[in-house]
């Protein structure tokens, strides 16, 4: 019994005593039980490295590396531009296929805010105070098949970037989508009356 009590005894004076230092300052490193990651054996960026022969611990990137985000940006295909200007023309075979795939991801993401004639009198607009652009407008028809691209890609103005969304050969085919639906028809006015409420 004076075991479990002497036990007890040097327990809590333990306790005690660990409780008592905390807060207060010393040069010497805290005993930590538990140290839940705070000392972690890493570099910190600048930090001097005597591992490496110019003692620097921030490293250049091995030859070659591309950084994320980058690996398309001189390709014509991925960005839309070619040099400092962009595409004029569709670099992908437009062909029904092409077009086929254009339409279902443009009534996939591009309809609601542009609708499905591209007139920019989607559903979206109906519930918010801005107007999407109307495909159909002169400026829209005298744009660079690389700048429609291209803002299909990076967005603009209240517009989304869609680049995450749609891999760029659907976003080409969007382009082709838009050119084909800019020399049918302007408005569902326009359609066969058969076929209006399919637009709507």
């Amino acid at each position: 019994m004076n075991v479990r009590l002497l036990s007890m005894a040097l327990l809590a004076a333990t306790v005690l005593l660990l409780t008592g230092c905390a807060g207060q300052t010393s040069r010497v490193p805290p005993i930590q039980v538990w140290p839940d990651m705070k000392h972690q054996p890493k570099y910190k960026p600048q930090q001097r490295s005597d591992f490496f022969s110019d003692q620097r611990a921030s490293r250049m990137p091995v030859p070659d590396t591309v950084a994320r985000g980058y690996l398309y940006e001189d390709d014509a295909l991925n960005t839309g531009i070619s040099g400092d200007s962009f595409v004029g023309r569709n670099p992908l075979t437009v062909d029904e296929k092409l077009l086929r795939t254009g339409q279902t991801r443009f009534n996939t993401y591009c309809s609601p805010c542009h609708d499905r004639t591209g007139s920019g009198q989607g559903t979206v607009p109906k519930k918010s105070t801005w107007l999407p652009t109307n495909l159909h407008e002169q400026r829209v028809l005298n744009m660079n098949d690389g700048e429609i691209f291209n803002i299909i890609s990076h967005g603009r103005r209240s517009m989304p970037p869609y680049h995450n969304q749609i891999v760029a050969t659907d976003r080409w085919a969007i382009v082709a989508y838009v050119r084909a639906l800019q020399r049918t028809i302007t408005t569902a006015e326009d359609a066969p009356e058969n076929l209006r409420a399919q637009l709507k």
